[in-house]
């Protein structure tokens, strides 16, 4: 009967949901789009209003004695309340001969249940409670979450509180999340966008680099029911960890319950870790990966790419902009005047704490492939060596502002962004700062970051296709470089 209760409120909160989110952008959009409504405009006759003033919402930052940092937001709307805590660790703290440790352990640190209960027991708890808890590690960082009923807080908070001191990393656990991940291995080649972004990735910051390597049969092989539990000890500790928890609550009463399920958790000493250098592995040069079932070429040009923090970060977005979308400049030419592709794109794409990626790439048919890489290039040079129009400078710009203010829907973005900040080192304001930046860019700065930042002699250039049916052959692109074949061919596990 208890559980019969929790799902009727759980439908009631839904229904809530809808009546109160659903049912009023349905009618937003009878009322911009009417019956009868005016034949659509061109991009270039488009408006954008303002982008309206963002303020924070009030949130509390404190510091328990151990060291983790608390951020608390109320939001009232809805009976729900969900927390998320950042872990300093990742994928690319985890050995070279045992990759995938650190996505392992994120996964068995739920799946495994604790020393108190058994994944089946959690399972059911949540369950009966319409509630969840969530672990999981990346590249740069781990996370815990939960969500529950904001009746549910504090019996749910004491499960995820449980998860992150005391897991229990049963081996029978282990074992499945590796004939999961072997299942992964076994098929990755299957997708030929998978290859490209993967190879890629490979070529730039070289394939023994924590942000290129990928899991092996060999490596999983390497890793123990010990490891994880080393892995877990030398990174999950209070001062080693983020919390940040929105939604229907009383901060008082949270901050009391944070106190005495984390507070007494003993700090670690060890600080924090020191990040793999990156430096660029291949410096242009063409590459192919074979793939005779194919009919259409999936291709990625592009070199290594720089910071969210640097002071050209705005400048680069807008022209990112000029570059991409649907008003775009490889749109326009590449997929609409020269019709070589359905999708085209172009990424500046920073990190926050390590060089992220430039690319630029897209799908296009076999035979179509080298004027698609040449057409790619020519636009890169224009955009390096002219200066922008000032239409598509506005255009660019209001594009950018206009999507911001999707960044600050709801309390839960807000969170997001000031635990992220709080995790990579960012002034709290950064977003805001960024956002002035993108306002007072100038057609010259555009040509500026340009020219500095995309460097054609620096590009490697890669095709995932059909060797036969690519004619032109990707030799013509330029007759004094060799193509490069890499082979994908997946090393076989392990004779046991």
């Amino acid at each position: 009967m208890q559980q019969l209760n929790r799902k009727t409120k759980t439908a009631k909160i839904l229904a809530l949901v809808f009546s109160f989110l659903v049912i009023p952008l349905l009618l937003l959009l009878l009322a911009v789009y009417p019956a009868g409504a005016e034949t659509p405009k061109h991009y270039t006759e488009l408006t954008f209003p303002p982008v309206p003033e963002i303020k924070l919402p009030n949130y509390s930052r404190f510091q328990l004695k151990n060291g983790m940092v608390v951020y608390l937001i109320e939001d009232h709307e809805l009976p729900l309340v969900s927390g998320t805590a950042l872990i300093r660790t990742g994928d690319r703290l985890e050995p070279g001969d045992k990759v995938g440790l650190a996505g392992t352990t994120g996964q068995v640190l739920r799946s495994g249940g604790t020393l108190k209960r058994s994944a089946d027991q959690l399972n059911q708890f949540l369950e009966q409670r319409a509630a969840s808890v969530e672990t999981g590690i990346g590249e740069t960082s781990g996370s815990a979450s939960f969500n529950a009923l904001s009746e549910d807080l504090e019996p749910v908070f004491d499960v995820f509180a449980e998860i992150l001191r005391q897991p229990a990393f049963p081996q029978d656990k282990l074992d499945l999340s590796k004939t999961q991940q072997r299942g992964n291995i076994a098929r990755r080649n299957d997708n030929p966008g998978g290859i490209t972004s993967r190879e890629f990735a490979k070529l730039v910051y070289g394939d023994t680099s924590p942000y290129a390597r990928i899991p092996e049969y060999a490596t999983l092989d390497n890793i123990s029911r010990q490891d994880l539990v080393t892995f877990y000890q030398q990174y999950f500790s209070p001062n080693n960890m983020i919390l940040g928890i929105v939604g229907d609550f009383d901060s008082k009463a949270l901050r009391s319950l944070i106190e005495a399920r984390l507070g007494d958790w003993q700090a670690a000493s060890s600080g924090k870790s020191a990040l793999p250098e990156v430096t660029q592995a291949k410096t242009g040069g063409v590459f192919l990966v074979n793939q005779p079932q194919l009919t259409q070429s999936n291709i990625q040009i592009g070199h290594l790419g720089g910071l969210v923090k640097s002071p050209d970060y705005p400048a680069l977005t807008v022209m990112n902009e000029v570059l991409n979308g649907f008003g775009g400049r490889l749109f326009n030419e590449i997929r609409s005047r020269q019709g070589l592709a359905y999708s085209v794109y172009a990424a500046w794409q920073p990190q926050f704490d390590y060089p992220g990626l430039f690319v630029a790439g897209g799908q296009t048919r076999s035979d179509a492939t080298v004027p698609f890489i040449k057409s790619v290039f020519t636009e890169l040079e224009k955009i390096r060596t002219a200066p922008i129009t000032s239409t598509e400078l506005a255009f660019a710009k209001d594009s950018v502002l206009n999507s911001f203010i999707f960044n600050f829907q709801d309390p839960s973005q807000y969170l997001g962004r000031l635990l992220r900040y709080e995790y990579y080192g960012y002034p709290l304001d950064f977003i805001f700062r960024y956002r002035k930046a993108v306002e007072t860019t100038t057609i010259a700065d555009v040509q500026r970051v340009a020219k500095t930042y995309l460097q054609p002699e620096k590009m490697v250039t890669l095709v995932v296709g059909n060797e036969a049916q690519i004619n032109p052959p990707l030799s013509s692109l330029n007759p004094r470089v060799k193509v490069t074949t890499i082979d994908v061919t997946i090393p076989p596990a392990r004779q046991s």
